[in-house]
């Protein structure tokens, strides 16, 4: 289950990678706008830092098994990268809902 502060930390993550100051709530670039992606550069970003937080899960777990690592650092980085994981399940989920109302709409 998703909780308000995950969703809220997905929502600036998400804002910062389009290049929006989340605090001023515009563009971070020097006097013009961001550079604009696209809803796919979007998803790419969003799906590689989910690989990356889950990266560094495992290499807690590693570390952990070889007696370098705390264990709440292994809890943080785990629920840090289950956070991530259930936020990109509900941008895809969100994504086929919308896919199928637009197939269902009549032309």
């Amino acid at each position: 289950m998703i909780t308000a502060l995950a969703a809220a930390k997905a929502y600036a993550a998400t804002q910062k990678g389009a290049g929006v100051d989340p605090g001023l709530g515009s563009p971070t670039a020097l006097g013009g706008p961001a550079q604009q992606g696209g809803f796919g550069d979007l998803l790419k970003s969003a799906i590689s830092d989910a690989m990356a937080t889950s990266k560094v899960a495992e290499k807690q777990m590693a570390n952990q098994v070889a007696g370098k690592a705390e264990l709440v650092d292994v809890v943080t980085s785990i629920t840090a990268a289950e956070t991530s994981l259930e936020t990109i399940m509900a941008v895809r989920d969100q994504a086929i809902s919308a896919y199928q109302e637009i197939m269902r709409m009549p032309i």
